[in-house]
């Protein structure tokens, strides 16, 4: 690892049970509630307002999300939320979840989850948000909501079955399968496994590399790459030269091309 983690200053959270923390160009979002780190509506809220601010933080470049301990990413919500049957809560929890989780899909850096145990309902579809996920070998994904009378309501349905395809997202969410770390990556459901204890490190390393890319360049590819969910990657095409084209407004284009030249690492500013 490439630096420690230090106290996110810039911030202050809405809540203790969201620990956020910097490393390098990086933050660390560690999820601690435990027993299972469940999201509720102030953590929920809190993951909204993160990453408002850090669209705003030109020396944050990427995110990284895991879960406190060494069994639980994360369990999803609490069931406790929904045990009266009250609609109105379970109305308002659904569009929470489905805010927050969006919110963490569209930051403008790259997001990385670290997936350290279980990542089950809620907790998996944080983790779809990301952008790259790694998982530990040992951990479990599923989508078990269908076993207690519910569905996924915060994009499971959608983003699994892009990246997995109809077939494993029918087996997960109609079948109530679980895969561990190993079949998660066979099934392209995450982008590596490694040994336990891993994921952190590998995902923090990863998350350095971004530091090495501009971000306006990162910012603008992403946003491309993700376009393609709802529009036919050929309408994207015109877009994308526009992209190239726009991104000569900006300090960090002239710096990395004279980086090139120079033979020298880049000194972006995010400018």
């Amino acid at each position: 690892m490439e630096h420690v983690p230090q106290p996110y200053t810039a911030l202050v959270p809405r809540t203790d049970r969201l620990v956020v923390q910097k490393v390098g160009h990086t933050a660390l979002l560690t999820v601690d509630n435990p027993p299972a780190n469940t999201w509720d509506s102030d953590t929920l809220h809190g993951l909204i307002e993160l990453i408002a601010h850090l669209d705003q933080d030109p020396e944050i470049y990427a995110l990284v999300v895991t879960g406190r301990g060494e069994r639980f990413f994360s369990a999803g919500a609490d069931l406790k939320l929904f045990a009266d049957g009250d609609k109105a809560r379970a109305r308002m929890m659904a569009r929470l979840f489905g805010s927050a989780f969006e919110a963490l899909r569209d930051f403008s850096g790259v997001t990385i989850a670290a997936i350290n145990g279980f990542a089950l309902g809620g907790g998996l579809e944080c983790a779809l948000a990301c952008d790259i996920r790694i998982a530990e070998r040992q951990a479990q994904l599923g989508l078990p909501e269908a076993s207690v009378g519910l569905l996924p309501c915060a994009g499971g349905t959608q983003a699994l079955a892009w990246l997995v395809g109809e077939g494993w997202a029918k087996r997960m969410i109609l079948c109530g399968e679980r895969v561990d770390g190993v079949k998660a990556e066979r099934i392209g459901l995450v982008e590596e496994v490694v040994e336990e204890g891993q994921a952190l490190p590998v995902a923090l390393r990863l998350a350095a590399q971004v530091a090495r890319q501009s971000p306006r360049a990162v910012r603008a590819s992403k946003a491309l790459i993700q376009g393609a969910r709802s529009q036919s990657p050929n309408s994207l095409l015109p877009r994308e030269r526009e992209a190239f084209v726009d991104l000569f407004d900006y300090e960090d284009t002239l710096e990395g091309v004279s980086a090139f030249f120079d033979r020298r690492p880049p000194r972006w500013t995010n400018r």
